[in-house]
């Protein structure tokens, strides 16, 4: 099929054929065996020009699928053979109101360049995903994304103010804006926000700012057995709430090292990265208590320090967690959580499957609100291995079900886990979602595959 109509309906530079330009377009870093190859790939600069892309593709039955920066983990934004992917990438606007405390951005910045736009006003912009210096605020909304600081401070719907989408028939509709309070009609601001492009396209959105953070106090843990440390993240989640509380295991840690170098301790089943950002003497007062908390529960070794450089440095170690895992083979990645109280459950669970199928699974996870990231390591050359892994990617969302948690916490089900989404939330609720699909994108034109099965929406 030939796209010159589309071509000539954009401004110059905008539509790209080229074979080997589309290929880098093809996947997200989940690397979907079954990505397509596109027909066109669109870089997008204004609302304008999704309106056209959109128009055109619903007027031939031509699938869109919208694409941040490409960081997403569960192949949200894989290619779908023939259809145009819609980049977001030179929408990168960002206007700071210091008055409302709000940003307006356009859905290809960068969550990085957020944070420095917000911090230019003595303001801050608090989700912070791993990936924050290179994935996309459009990205984060399309899969809600928490991050390390959500433990404390929420993921990315608690600061979405407002949206401008582009719906699957072409119109631009503004939901929501810089207001903290608004009821009027059905909250339709967060409807769009998780629904991974397969509602309609975001180009507009109105963030909700905060005052900058206070610089924190770090605590680093370690422990002799997985049990130990998930019961010390029990005590310090029940009793108060850190900044940070991220937990690290055995496979994770030495991944970290080999890449760093920076001192971790490989023979610790587990580590904590804990954080408080309360004023000076009420962070020491916190720090003290959970570092008596993580010695009550058996740590191995306890180290705090106010300096911000050495904390950071732990901090980025376990932000660094997934590339170094990456180069241990690769990947499937997982975004369990579940209810606190289960997380040893889970974690000990996780460590009986690696053994059974024989594969090594790193478990990183934003441990003060029980949300995992098991990292599936194999060979892929190895079809015996490669299979043992796919089975236990498939058990570990299986287990997390079972001890009443979910099969993504902040990456999205994407394509990667729609196998698995009607076991989790029941075909009552699958119909729902298999309405209102249809209801706002009949044709199923925007990102076709992602999240529903296509062939469910046509029975």
């Amino acid at each position: 099929m030939s796209c010159e109509e589309l071509v000539a309906a954009l401004p110059e530079g905008r539509v790209i054929t080229e074979p080997a330009t589309m290929e880098n377009y093809r996947w997200d870093r989940a690397n979907d065996p079954d990505a397509g190859t596109p027909l066109a790939v669109v870089r997008a600069e204004s609302t304008e020009d999704v309106q056209t892309v959109v128009r055109y593709a619903a007027e031939r039955g031509i699938a869109v699928v919208p694409r941040g920066a490409g960081s997403g983990l569960s192949g949200g934004s894989t290619a779908v053979e023939g259809g145009i992917v819609l980049s977001m990438e030179r929408m990168r606007e960002i206007t700071v109101d210091p008055l409302t405390r709000t940003a307006v951005v356009q859905p290809g910045a960068f969550n990085a360049e957020v944070k420095a736009a917000a911090a230019e006003h003595g303001l801050w912009y608090p989700p912070d995903p791993s990936s924050y210096e290179f994935c996309s605020i459009g990205g984060n909304i399309a899969t809600n994304a928490g991050g390390l600081c959500c433990v404390k401070y929420g993921v990315t719907t608690d600061y979405v103010l407002g949206l401008k989408v582009v719906l699957a028939d072409g119109r631009a509709v503004e939901l929501g804006g810089p207001r903290l309070k608004d009821v009027a009609g059905l909250d339709l601001t967060k409807l769009f926000i998780g629904s991974e492009g397969t509602l309609g396209v975001i180009t507009e959105i109105t963030l909700r700012l905060i005052p900058a953070q206070r610089p924190p106090t770090t605590l680093v843990s370690t422990f002799k057995s997985l049990e130990a440390s998930t019961e010390a993240i029990l005590a310090i989640s029940s009793s108060m709430r850190p900044s940070m509380l991220e937990f690290m295991d055995r496979p994770t840690i030495n991944a970290v090292e080999d890449a760093t170098r920076m001192g971790l301790d490989r023979e610790a089943a587990a580590m904590l990265v804990v954080q408080s950002d309360e004023p000076a003497e009420f962070a020491a007062q916190e720090i003290a208590n959970i570092e008596t908390l993580c010695q009550e529960h058996g740590a191995d070794e306890v180290f705090s320090t106010t300096d911000a450089d050495e904390g950071e440095a732990f901090v980025v170690a376990r932000r660094m967690a997934i590339p170094a895992v990456e180069q241990k083979g690769a990947l499937l990645l997982e975004d369990v959580g579940v209810p606190l109280p289960k997380l040893g459950d889970l974690v000990s669970g996780i460590e009986q499957i690696a053994q059974r199928r024989e594969i090594v699974i790193a478990v990183i996870a934003h441990a003060g609100d029980g949300n995992t990231h098991p990292l599936l390591v194999f060979d892929p050359t190895d079809l015996d291995q490669k299979e043992r892994a796919h089975t236990a990617y498939g058990e570990v969302m299986d287990l997390a079900v079972e001890l009443g948690g979910t099969i993504t916490g902040e990456h999205g089900v994407g394509r990667l886990k729609r196998p698995w989404l009607a076991g989790y939330i029941g075909e009552d609720a699958l119909d729902l979602n298999h309405r209102i699909k249809m209801a706002l994108d009949p044709q199923n034109v925007l990102n076709p595959g992602a999240v529903l099965d296509p062939a469910a929406l046509k029975s």
